[in-house]
């Protein structure tokens, strides 16, 4: 039941509403309307909702907390990683992440994740749709689901897009293969087979075109089924995006080569570049991969390394979206499938951890300058704020205004919410 209806129901049986006058509405009275209004309002408060996109950096692998923003300065766990201040009296992260140290303003560090999924592809799985992985069924992405409730800014675009990884990605799930995210491999090669071949001239291609579809017809008309119009709707749409001058935002040689050098000269670097242009011009929903965090040997090596890519592409963004004003209404997240053990293995590594791990929210609907919820001194157990992953996704769809309530049912008639049964952590959110 809605809330809505909960208090409508209540307001019934305890305040009398059910003996208003004959032919009077049930909120004909404006005190009874305001006065089961601010009865609603107590029970979840109301946030103007300000993000209207999301730039999702995933650290796929498994990114070390204790190596990065779940730092435990002087004890023995920390191994070769130090500590070093933010912009932010108070809060203090790893000193592999100097750029992103002076954007913690703009941060809301989420040091209490905790999972039950200790396995990659059950962790990332579950991270991206709320829903542990299942035989029977896939889930629909967060991705998926802002496609399927929110309205395009850009018809012309599309709803999503995953740079990197794509190929682990659940995607839209059950729902129809339109709210499917485009993926792109590679930023610096753009949207691929988005342009003529060679030697097909466009009067060419567009009599091919009109022969291909004249020839679907008589199947289309006959099998008039679910995905069967969502593939004639996405071939038509990759047609127009063709044609569309917005074609643009997916190269990136488009920018200054000091631009490009800022975000830093890799896949990542370059794929958030890729992102602030897509947001840019209307996706509202960008993921960017990270690989490479899977350190069970050599973890003061590889983090490190990884770490200064991520430093890289992270701070870059965030301050190029403050520049543009593209922050305010744009949130960025940095997710994980899980953390890494505290303890130390003989490889000098750390093996899969899902009991505690970091996250970061930053920009739009974000409180910044704030590090929520708090593990153990040794960084092994959550101690406050502790968030699943559903958690997590339902605090960014608040800040999205997306209603958690929602049912979408799947093929087989089953129901299903945006977050399974998560909760916002509302104090992340400003």
């Amino acid at each position: 039941m809605q809330r809505r209806h909960f208090l409508t129901r209540s307001a019934r049986t305890f305040l009398g509403v059910g003996m208003l006058p004959a032919g009077e509405a049930l909120f004909g009275s404006r005190s009874m309307a305001a006065a089961i209004a601010a009865s609603e309002e107590k029970i979840l408060p109301k946030f103007r909702v300000k993000a209207k996109n999301i730039i999702y950096l995933y650290m796929s692998g498994g990114m070390s907390h204790l190596d990065t923003f779940g730092v435990k300065p002087g004890h023995s766990n920390m191994g070769a990683t130090s500590v070093i201040p933010t912009n932010v009296d108070g809060i203090r992260i790893s000193e592999y992440l100097p750029r992103l140290a002076q954007c913690a303003d703009k941060m809301a560090i989420v040091n209490s994740l905790t999972s039950n999924q200790g396995a990659h592809e059950q962790g990332n799985y579950i991270q991206h749709t709320s829903y542990a992985l299942r035989g029977t069924i896939r889930h629909p992405s967060l991705g998926a689901w802002m496609a399927r409730l929110q309205e395009k800014v850009n018809e012309t675009m599309p709803a999503s897009v995953v740079i990197g990884g794509g190929s682990q990605h659940p995607g839209a799930g059950f729902m129809e293969a339109r709210f499917s995210p485009v993926a792109i491999n590679n930023p610096a090669s753009g949207l691929t087979n988005s342009r003529l071949p060679g030697g097909v001239v466009q009067n060419t291609f567009d009599y091919r075109l009109d022969l291909s579809q004249k020839l679907d017809q008589e199947f289309q008309n006959q099998y008039d089924l679910r995905d069967v119009r969502a593939y004639t709707s996405m071939y038509r749409d990759a047609v127009r995006l063709m044609a569309s001058p917005d074609l643009k935002a997916f190269d990136i040689t488009q920018e200054n080569e000091h631009t490009r050098k800022l975000y830093g000269e890799t896949p990542f670097g370059q794929g958030c570049l890729l992102a602030r242009r897509l947001v840019e011009n209307g996706v509202r929903f960008v993921e960017v991969n990270l690989g490479g965090w899977d350190t069970h040997q050599a973890n003061f090596i590889k983090v490190p390394e990884n770490c200064d890519t991520l430093d890289k592409g992270f701070a870059t963004l965030l301050e190029d979206l403050a520049q543009r004003g593209l922050l305010e209404e744009t949130m960025v997240v940095l997710a994980t499938e899980f953390g890494r053990t505290p303890t130390i293995n003989q490889n000098e590594g750390r093996d899969h951890y899902p009991k505690a791990f970091s996250g970061v929210l930053a920009g739009a609907g974000v409180r910044g300058g704030q590090i929520y919820g708090k593990t153990s001194e040794d960084g092994t157990t959550v101690t406050e704020g502790a968030l699943s992953p559903s958690d997590f996704n339902a605090t960014i769809a608040t800040a999205l205004g997306m209603p958690l309530d929602h049912i979408i049912h799947s093929p087989s008639r089953r129901p299903f919410t945006i977050a399974d049964k998560g909760k916002p952590a509302l104090g992340l959110l400003a």
